[in-house]
Order: structure tokens, then sequence, then C-alpha cells
């Protein structure tokens, strides 16, 4: 089974669980799902910001079917907010693993680190930071929590503030960030792991309905990105089947970038 599976622009890593959470002993984790590849057919600097991505894992049962339809099936979907319980769980007794949250809304990462760690039996989650309203185009907030992380002893940051602000963060400041070794960009997992917003059901998040229980739970956010901007996502993996998927290598970039408009 391949190791990497092309869907348009983006290399996904051909992972189960249990092998990603063996291998992942450094790097970036970024976890790709409709939304996200859409963005990344039109949004030049997030198509830059994935490039620092080491693990690129599957977070969506309708790319799990792109990828059997495109004869290269990817063997696990691995949501973030699955995989966040199973990395501490598997870090439990693990000393080295001490996990900083950054997202959510005032007061929700706070309340993620106090479950978390009752969850894990110990303070795995050393510290966490629920960023004020764009506080991504203030410099001087972005080096506060720079500074915040430095100091807090961590050793993984977990980043849950939605796509492609997290990843464009992390882009820019990772390397300002001296003691953290694994850096996993999850979306809502943060918010999911304080209470702040119910899972799907597991038979929904299963067949490929997730977004639809979002959808129903958040439809004023939700509406335009799954009943407008991901839809153009079917057309392309299309387009791919039938090798008419046009997109270029461009040495000034550092990801490969759609040149088709569809």
């Amino acid at each position: 089974m391949k190791k990497k599976i092309k869907i348009l622009n983006l290399e996904i890593d051909n992972y189960s669980k249990k092998e990603l959470l063996e291998n992942l002993k450094s790097g970036v984790v970024f976890t790709p799902n409709v939304d996200h590849i859409v963005k990344l057919q039109r949004d030049s600097e997030f198509a830059r910001s994935y490039s620092i991505g080491d693990y690129k894992i599957c977070d969506s049962q309708i790319i799990m079917y792109a990828s059997k339809f495109l004869g290269t099936p990817i063997k696990e979907k691995i949501s973030g907010s699955d995989l966040l319980p199973a990395f501490c769980y598997h870090h439990r007794n693990n000393k080295e693993i001490k996990i900083f949250l950054l997202g959510a809304a005032q007061g929700v990462a706070s309340r993620a680190q106090k479950k978390i760690n009752r969850k894990v039996g110990r303070n795995i989650v050393v510290n966490s930071y629920s960023p004020p309203f764009g506080f991504e185009k203030d410099e001087a907030e972005c080096l506060k929590i720079v500074d915040t992380i430095n100091n807090s002893d961590a050793t993984v940051l977990v980043i849950g503030l939605g796509a492609p602000k997290q990843e464009k963060w992390l882009y820019k400041y990772k390397n300002d960030l001296k003691f953290i070794k694994i850096f996993m960009a999850l979306g809502a997992t943060i918010d999911f792991e304080a209470g702040n917003i119910k899972r799907a059901p597991k038979w929904m998040s299963e067949i490929g309905l997730e977004w639809l229980f979002r959808l129903l739970s958040e439809p004023k956010r939700l509406w335009k990105r799954y009943l407008l901007d991901d839809i153009p996502f079917f057309l392309l993996i299309l387009k791919q089947k039938l090798n008419l998927y046009l997109y270029k290598d461009s040495k000034d970039r550092e990801q490969t970038i759609l040149i088709d408009k569809y």
C-alpha cells in the first residue's frame, strides 16, 4: 500500500492511527479535510504554510471515499478530535510529553486542560491560552504567546484556531518555539475536549455525515463552507480521475499550486 496518497495538489500520509502514534516523535501534524484541500487550490499562503507539515493525516470520510474512487485507498480517517485523546493516552506515562493548548474562546482551553489532565491521571497539559479575536494581526500579542509557550516547559503544542489561521500562524512562528518538538494543528479539538462543542455521533462520522451534524449545530457559521465553498472538491476529484486536473511545480513556491480555475 502506498505511503503517500495524492489528492489533488496534496500528498496525504497513509498511516493508521497506531502507526502514527508509534512514529510521531517530532514534527508538524496537519489534518486535512475537504475544506483544507479546497482552500489549498486558491490560497498560495496557505499552501506555503502546509509545506512545513511532516505528517498530513486524513481527517475526512469524504476524502477516504475520494481516495477509493481514485484507486489509492487511505487506510484510516484520523480526525484531530480522535488523535489528541489517543496521543494523551499513548503518552500517559511519558514524562517528556508536556502539552500546551492554544486556541478556542476565552476560558475554553483552560477547561480542556483540566478535563484532559483528569482523564489522563497526570498534568500532561502544562498550560493553555485562548487568544483574543484578531490576535494574529497583532505582532505584540503573537510574541507574547511565543514567550508564554517557551516559558511553559511544554514539548508539544496543540493549536486549535481553525484553518487556515492555525497553519499560517505555525508557519510564521514555529522556529521561535524553541522547546516544542511536536506541533499539532487540530481545529475544533480543544472545544471538543472542553465540552464546548458536541461531537457528531460515531455512526455519522463513520459514513461521512459529520459535516451535516456540524452544519446543523452551527448553521450561521458553517453554511457557506459546506454548501458553497467545498462543492468544487467533487468536480476536481472527477478531473483528477480523468487526468484533467492541472497543477504545476513552481520553484518560487514550496507547494504545488493549482492553475486550473475549475
